[in-house]
């Protein structure tokens, strides 16, 4: 049968960057177990270089009355699928930055989570107008194997940016390799350019090995 006489392939979707597949549901991936909840003891802390040169951190209930925002965003996982048009609902990072604003010469942030877990960013992309530090995904509370009670969405960088079970951002003053980057991961993360694996950068993508 000639190409006339089959249907023809449909186009690729806009929003999907280079390599990337379009994803139905949401699978669960991540690198060890699953924490466990305390909300007595659960805070949200921001160090490091702060303007004030002091630590600030909410407990549960406090962080949960911070101003909430929601913001539409896709979802690219460097295992090349993309959930397309999510709706996150959580405070924004420009939230965060605005109540503990960063010291002067700050040029990247961490931020930590559960056992240890990191991922940098630089200032620019977290104080992105849709980098959020999510608690809903499409008007449901995160479940915790998606990252319940808060992980950071970075929508316009690969999702192993944004950590699930998030507990603090360390501000920064020269970039430093998270996790995934100290294991081989891209510093920058970018997928419309296919930034997945750190023998990818160039000069300036990252701190010295």
């Amino acid at each position: 049968m000639g190409q006339s006489e089959r249907e023809a392939d449909p186009p690729a979707d806009p929003r999907l960057p280079p390599g990337q597949r379009l994803q139905r549901g949401w699978p669960v991936l991540h690198y060890g177990p699953v924490p466990r909840f305390k909300p007595l003891t659960w805070d949200f802390q921001v160090f490091g270089a702060t303007a004030s040169a002091e630590k600030h951190s909410w407990g549960f209930e406090e962080f949960q009355s911070l101003p909430r925002v929601t913001v539409h965003g896709d979802f690219h996982c460097v295992t090349r699928f993309s959930m397309l048009g999510n709706e996150w609902c959580g405070v924004s990072a420009s939230t965060v930055l605005e109540l503990v604003p960063p010291a002067e010469h700050v040029t990247h942030v961490m931020v930590w989570a559960e056992y240890g877990y990191s991922a940098n960013l630089s200032l620019a992309d977290f104080a992105d107008a849709g980098t959020v530090f999510a608690t809903h995904h499409d008007g449901e509370p995160l479940t915790v194997e998606h990252g319940f009670p808060v992980r950071l969405v970075v929508p316009k960088l690969y999702a192993w940016k944004g950590p699930k079970w998030v507990r603090a951002v360390e501000y920064m003053r020269a970039d430093r390799r998270g996790f995934w980057e100290e294991r081989g991961y891209h510093n920058l993360a970018d997928p419309w350019q296919e930034k997945r694996y750190s023998y990818q950068e160039e000069p300036g993508d990252g701190p010295l090995r």
